[in-house]
């Protein structure tokens, strides 16, 4: 048995270490060879697992036959296995995975067993089947058998009637005689326990989550936007991925995100790679992030424990495929409140498509306390708006649905300086309104700040005790900067730029603090002396251009580069209606067409593409979001144009782009590709026959200028 291999593992470590010391070095000291036991290490974390195996055999059986499946195993006085299973981690588990009834049999005597069976009972619902077969006390030293009578035996037995067990019996050292004694006990009890309200759990066999309140998952293994990390995937390099997880652990993450989708990764072949090596090092239930389906199967089958999956939507093709998944191995599920339209702003909107996710996972088996809704953080650069429309959904959902809440919080902060600010404020709001689950960095004091002190604010850690133990000898951060600066000079602060001059200085600066209705009127003056398309050359790009190079430099942000589009925008308006009015030809520097490509939903980069490119004078052919191939095809064709732009935010949707390309190619049309999106790299993008590949919304203006030579 596992066990034992162990055992042999852990003396031949001794032995090795016994055998390396050297009467030259002191007592305590050996040499030994590294290689070696670094290899008998490795035997050993191989021998660990064993309750991975046990579960694997539990899947082998429900999808082999028919039959009632009880599982049962033996616990320590400690209340975990050998290997460190606890309780509470078995029965979730064994339940997820098909189990019929759990147990607790061997190893130790009624009253030992008995507040382990207790605590089992209180681990899964009340009509789900609990069976107890202890031995017959403990082992007698001298090997002479066990240390109590058939009659004690049934006297320790009788608290167990209060648990209202499936069944009863014994194990070792047990005879007839206790098992006839045993009926007596339990005559006239009647299996089945009270309904009791279910925890959400997460786990692995020896760390078990209860997400009640705020929980911490971590951010930081995922390759999104990450050069080193997509390169550190595609070469399978699984340090650096566990680096990542042991700083997310240290810093006081409690469940971790796994995301290995990049361009150029075998996601189904990697995951379940990343979560054996993840489950080696660290004992933090995961997150499997993923879209891809074969990727999720394949690691929720090696998975220790019961994990979260991420994610389905209100899509009903998404829904058919990922809830069996969950279902089928007990995890638990998230989702998004998005369907075939997208993300809609409205609060009322994304609750009715929670409404409707809720109810298919259900009626697919899935219990609701498993079930975690995401009501989608927007960018507050691009959308401020909408920004309360989610912490409005979320405490809707809430109240509403009796669900679990998850959202990544820092997306909120993206394009705007000072993230963790924004960060740690949306979060704030979203624990307020009832946020189960945030997707963060731990290591961002602030925003781990924030959890502390809103668990002691809403005595979720008793007499502060977890508080104290986190922050009883740090300074806060503004104590840090204010000593910072009494030893370090400050930096001078960066000159503005120079004082525009001109007859188009006005313009210029309009468009460059926003100003819309300033820049039509400006506009509309300087129609009266000067040429439509002159306004634009001599006034519009170049203000654009300064917006643009701030904004690389990173001296203005995602919200000012949007309004600087918004107020050319009303500039372009009027130079428009002059040319109408003179019946001259259209100010268009060249057409463009953008689309968001196959099974991608997500179009917001996109479409601060298309107000660039718009304000720079192109004409700007906007196919939406989730097009098919042959419509890319089609309009090109159709409308003559030579430039397109291909966006993709989601890994899965990357062999849509490729498959857009090579189309496009193997029409013969006469276009140029440039292609942008968060997943992308420039390697990936020449890889899969790309001609540009644009970091940005600036980007992507700049390739159109070089491309139609303007």
């Amino acid at each position: 048995m596992a066990e034992n291999d162990v055992n042999r593992l852990i003396d031949m470590l001794y032995e090795r270490v016994e055998d390396a010391k050297s009467p030259a070095l002191k007592p305590n000291l050996s040499m030994v060879d590294r290689d070696e036991v670094l290899d008998l290490l490795d035997e050993l974390r191989n021998q660990l697992p064993v309750e991975l195996k046990r579960a694997q055999e539990l899947l082998a059986a429900r999808e082999n036959s028919s039959l009632p499946i009880l599982a049962s195993m033996s616990f320590e006085a400690g209340g975990r296995t050998f290997t460190g299973c606890t309780v509470e981690s078995f029965g979730v588990t064994a339940r997820g995975l098909g189990a019929n009834a759990v147990g607790i049999n061997c190893s130790l005597g009624p009253k030992e067993i008995f507040p382990m069976a207790k605590r089992l009972a209180e681990a899964v619902p009340g009509d789900f089947p609990v069976f107890v077969k202890p031995n017959a006390g403990l082992p007698r030293a001298d090997g002479s058998g066990y240390d109590i009578t058939p009659q004690l035996f049934a006297m320790e037995m009788k608290p167990y009637r209060e648990l209202h067990l499936f069944a009863a019996g014994g194990c070792c050292g047990t005879t007839p005689e206790f098992i006839k004694l045993l009926n007596s006990v339990f005559a006239g009890c009647v299996p089945g326990r009270p309904a009791h309200k279910m925890p959400s759990v997460l786990c692995t066999p020896v760390d078990f989550v209860n997400v009640d309140g705020i929980t911490v998952v971590g951010e930081r293994i995922n390759p999104t936007g990450k050069k080193r990390f997509q390169q550190a995937l595609r070469e399978e390099d699984m340090n650096y991925v566990l680096e990542q997880a042991v700083s997310q652990v240290e810093a006081g993450a409690q469940v971790l995100d796994v995301n290995v989708g990049a361009p150029g990764v075998d996601e189904p072949a990697l995951m379940p790679k990343v979560v054996k090596a993840l489950q080696s090092v660290t004992s933090l239930p995961l997150q499997l992030d993923s879209s891809n389906v074969e990727a999720l199967e394949n690691g929720l089958r090696v998975y220790n424990g019961k994990p979260i999956v991420n994610s389905t939507n209100g899509e009903q093709e998404k829904l058919d495929a990922i809830l069996p998944l969950c279902k089928k191995y007990g995890a638990a599920i998230v989702g998004l409140a998005i369907d075939e339209r997208g993300i809609l702003p409205a609060a009322e909107d994304r609750v009715a498509i929670a409404r409707r996710i809720t109810e298919a996972a259900l009626a697919a088996g899935i219990p609701r306390e498993d079930i975690y809704i995401d009501c989608l953080t927007l960018t507050a650069s691009a959308q401020q708006k909408d920004v309360l429309a989610t912490v409005q959904a979320l405490e809707a959902c809430k109240k509403e649905l009796g669900v679990r809440t998850i959202l990544g919080v820092s997306n909120i902060s993206f394009g705007l300086p000072c993230r963790p600010y924004l960060n740690t404020t949306f979060l704030t709001m979203a624990m307020y309104a009832g946020l189960d689950l945030a997707i963060m960095n731990p290591s961002s004091e602030e925003m781990m700040a924030a959890v502390y002190a809103y668990n002691v604010l809403t005595n979720r850690d008793p007499q502060s005790t977890k508080y104290i133990e986190r922050y009883a000898d740090r300074v806060p951060a503004s104590v840090a900067l204010k000593q910072a600066a009494q030893t370090v000079p400050a930096a001078s602060a960066s000159g503005e730029s120079a004082e525009l001059t001109g007859p188009y200085a006005g313009l210029m600066k309009a468009v460059e603090k926003g100003l819309k209705g300033d820049a039509a009127a400006q506009t509309k003056a300087l129609l009266a002396e000067k040429q439509p398309l002159e306004v634009v050359d001599e006034a519009l790009i170049p203000a654009l251009d300064i917006v643009g190079a701030k904004y690389e430099k990173g001296t203005l942000f995602l919200p000012q580069l949007l309004q600087a589009a918004s107020a050319a925008q009303s500039a372009f308006e009027e130079i428009k209606n002059v040319i109408a009015q003179k019946g001259e030809g259209s100010a268009s520097k060249g057409r463009i067409v953008l689309a968001t490509v196959k099974g991608d939903v997500h179009d917001i980069g996109k479409n601060i593409v298309k107000v660039i490119l718009e304000n720079y004078g192109f004409e700007v052919i906007d196919l939406g979001r989730d097009v098919p191939v042959e419509t890319v095809v089609n309009t090109v064709r159709e409308k003559n144009v030579h430039l397109v732009g291909l966006s993709a935010l989601m890994t899965t949707t990357l062999k849509s782009m490729e498959e857009t390309i090579r189309a496009l190619h193997d029409a013969k049309l006469d276009c140029k590709i440039m292609v942008g999106g968060a997943v992308l790299t420039p390697e990936y993008a020449k890889k899969i026959g790309a001609d540009w590949y644009a970091k940005d919304a600036k980007q992507s203006a700049d390739i159109a200028k070089e491309f139609f030579g303007v």
